[in-house]
């Protein structure tokens, strides 16, 4: 791998020879996502450097042979705050976090980059895999890196990591994240379900909070609203949701296929892939269905539009509630957490999202048509 001089970031700092990145990313399906486009930004910037995240094992998993996105993955073993929340506290292994340290030091980063969080627990980490520059955010309270900006909670996540990349004069046009979608997620799909004959439409009732879930019901109405557009409708959710998919196609009074629980994350990309549009609650798989080049229909909590909600609009449509205070004891929910768990996006009307999904499937079938005529 040859070393490339690079000239110094746009403040002045001179990088000099870079050849290996590490970027530390150790959270969820959806925050991996809003990373991607930071991460294409450091390998335009970078091209001949290796780009290692430093992650958790679902990455390394699923990462593997997906073509330019990274390298190499480094599965950190549970530290808390950085691949644990700091509220759920973690069971550490003394020993398997220092001998991790002691790899990554060995492995003699150029750069790397705190794109994890605000830093408290994250910048320390960052500080002791000796890379010659650090990048990253920082909470008032956090230890600072080399070169950081601040962390503003309400700030949309891959502005703010591009920002971050920025940091070592890495920049980027494409705000759309991408993913390919591999040959194994193909033979997964194939095993699991025969694909209809007919464009795909794919409902995800689910979300990790409890209080981003729209209403089974609703989301059933929606998906007999496209069955009698033509849609092959396809009801998904991880394992943990079976329940919620089954109470869609139950409500539903046109067919549809229920693959709750039967695909991994490999399977799910090629699902995603061949969909014509995705509707779904602000979540790993929506997200994951804009990487890989699906049109979607998101619905979102007042402070996730903000955080979460997708930085272009051609063949994206949002839904966002507007309530901020709990329903069962009227605290506001926008800055703290309250512990109660209702349905924080019961205002969505369903007339909303039936319009924007209608609209989207149609410019997405003519699209689709225009570009076979073409072909």
């Amino acid at each position: 791998m040859s070393a490339v001089l690079h000239p110094a970031a746009e403040d002045g700092l001179d990088l000099g020879a870079v050849e290996r990145i590490a970027v530390l990313r150790a959270n969820g399906l959806g925050d991996f996502i809003f990373a991607l486009p930071a991460l294409r930004a450091l390998r335009l910037r970078f091209p001949d450097a290796q780009l290692v995240l430093l992650g958790k094992p679902w990455h390394k998993r699923f990462l593997t042979g997906r073509g330019p996105v990274v390298d190499d993955v480094v599965a950190l073993p549970p530290i808390t705050g950085v691949g644990v929340p700091p509220e759920q506290g973690a069971r550490e292994d003394p020993r398997a976090i220092d001998a991790c340290i002691a790899g990554l030091r060995e492995r003699r980063f150029d750069l790397a980059f705190q794109m994890h969080g605000g830093g408290r627990y994250s910048n320390p980490f960052i500080g002791q895999i000796g890379a010659r520059h650090s990048f990253g955010l920082h909470t008032p309270d956090a230890l600072r890196l080399e070169r950081s900006v601040p962390y503003m909670r309400l700030q949309n996540e891959r502005l703010r990591l591009l920002e971050v990349a920025a940091l070592a004069g890495a920049h980027t046009r494409e705000l759309d994240p991408r993913l390919p979608v591999l040959v194994r997620d193909e033979v997964e799909l194939e095993s699991v379900l025969r694909l209809p004959n007919a464009p795909l439409a794919v409902l995800n009732p689910g979300a990790t909070d409890p209080r981003r879930r729209w209403p089974p019901a609703r989301f059933a109405r929606v998906g007999d609203a496209l069955a009698a557009a033509g849609a092959a409708v396809v009801v998904q959710g991880d394992a943990s949701e079976r329940v919620l998919t089954a109470a869609v196609v139950a409500a539903m009074t046109r067919p549809a296929i229920d693959v709750g629980g039967r695909l991994s994350l490999d399977g799910l990309a090629a699902l995603l892939g061949h969909a014509c549009i995705v509707v779904g609650n602000d979540s790993g798989p929506l997200h994951l269905a804009q990487a890989v080049g699906a049109a979607t229909v998101g619905l979102y909590w007042l402070v996730n539009i903000v955080v979460s909600g997708p930085p272009t609009a051609q063949r994206r449509r949002v839904a966002w509630s507007v309530t901020s205070d709990c329903p069962v004891c009227g605290r506001d929910n926008v800055a703290v957490r309250c512990e109660h768990d209702p349905c924080f996006v019961d205002d969505i009307t369903e007339d909303e999202v039936l319009t924007l999904t209608l609209d989207l499937w149609e410019q997405e079938r003519r699209d689709r048509a225009a570009r076979g005529a073409v072909a």
